[in-house]
């Protein structure tokens, strides 16, 4: 099916009327990643990475949408959102799930809606290099994905938690805002939490977790610098313990932990982080040639002596050039993974140019 913009899109039928399961079910044929309902414009779905309104389908008015949403929540739920003015949520629909945030804007309501597929692909399902294995084979430490929201992160997270379900007998707590995957039981058992329905807060969830006989942590996000202290902690008492933040590149990721604590904190965080971090996965989705799919371009951060130095020095800056000069030690450039995929007829030119972190590094690699 040809991918066409707003109202030339192909393939929908003229509704005179719809639901929320109605949109979930389209979202779910179409492949969307994302389904946007927002009152006086038509409902929208984000497919490939690019966002469609389809004209063919009603335009939302603030009735429709506060019905819509309504329908998705309990009734502590309902109050929750009319008091906090948003929410989220988890919303299982048929064999899928959905990441559902529900919010205000110009006092009425608005949904934006995440698919997670009920499937948990591979690493190698998702074209993420081999090395990424690796991370299923730490007793302790920790592990961080990075990325901008909606590039992948939670789903590639998702597949290295399954494997570990998959090859180890291990006790994996999750906490997260809200519970997306559900993993499928195999040699694992699992627990997971989800924010405001299991537990208050992060922090409360991180302290109690400690108690729990945990293997692995999966934390969905670090939010303050009190979560970042507990995951650390975390990693530096036996647990391996995996999160994730929203930060582009690998060298952004360590000075973000460090700069969110208090000047008189970071030489401590510098020390902790220097000794618990294992890898930092930077992840971005790009559109191929033809637009019909997206392809993740990395870039990988092992944490070497050299670069535990760096970290405990205050001398972060050095890490990029370690990044472009340590591909035995299985570290990736992002530009260089970006290069990758260009000479290998993936994505364009103009793709690599506009998704790369550091431009004048890529010149120097494409002329």
């Amino acid at each position: 099916m040809a991918l066409l913009p707003l109202r030339k899109f192909c393939g929908w039928r003229k509704w005179d009327n719809m639901d929320i399961f109605q949109l979930l079910q389209l979202a779910i044929d179409k492949q969307a990643s994302d389904l946007h309902i927002i009152p006086d414009y038509y409902p929208s779905f984000r497919i490939n990475g690019e966002l469609y309104q389809i004209s063919t389908l009603p335009v939302t008015t603030k009735e429709t949408a506060q019905e819509m949403a309504f329908s998705l929540v309990n009734n502590e739920q309902k109050e929750n959102l009319l008091s906090n003015r948003e929410i989220d949520l988890g919303y299982g629909y048929k064999d899928y799930r959905f990441r559902v945030n529900i919010y205000f804007a110009k006092d009425v309501i608005n949904i934006s809606l995440r698919t997670i597929p009920k499937y948990i692909r591979t690493l190698e399902e998702l074209g993420l290099p081999p090395f990424l294995h690796d991370c299923i084979n730490y007793r302790q430490g920790l592990i961080l994905l990075t990325g901008p929201t909606g590039e992948g992160k939670s789903t590639t997270l998702a597949s290295i938690i399954n494997e570990i379900n998959t090859k180890f007998a291990r006790h994996i707590v999750t906490i997260e805002d809200p519970v997306e995957y559900i993993y499928p039981k195999v040699k694992s058992i699992i627990s997971q939490r989800q924010l405001h329905d299991d537990t208050h807060s992060w922090n409360i969830a991180l302290k109690s977790a400690l108690r729990e006989d945990p293997d692995v942590i999966m934390v969905g996000e670090m939010r303050d610098y009190e979560t970042i202290q507990l995951v650390l902690t975390a990693a530096e008492t036996g647990h391996l313990v995996f999160s994730t933040l929203h930060t582009n590149s690998t060298p952004e990721t360590i000075d973000r932990m460090i700069n969110i604590f208090p000047p008189n904190y970071q030489s401590q965080v510098r020390n902790q982080l220097a000794a618990v971090l294992k890898i930092v996965l930077a992840q971005r989705l790009l559109p191929k040639i033809g637009g019909i799919e997206r392809v993740p371009a990395v870039e990988i951060l092992v944490n070497t002596m050299a670069v535990g130095a760096a970290i405990r020095d205050g001398k972060t800056y050095l890490i990029s050039n370690m990044l472009e000069t340590s591909e035995s030690e299985d570290m990736i450039l992002f530009e260089k993974n970006i290069l990758s995929l260009y000479q290998q007829g993936i994505i364009s030119r103009e793709t690599a140019f506009s998704y790369a972190i550091r431009p004048k590094e890529l010149e120097k690699f494409i002329k």
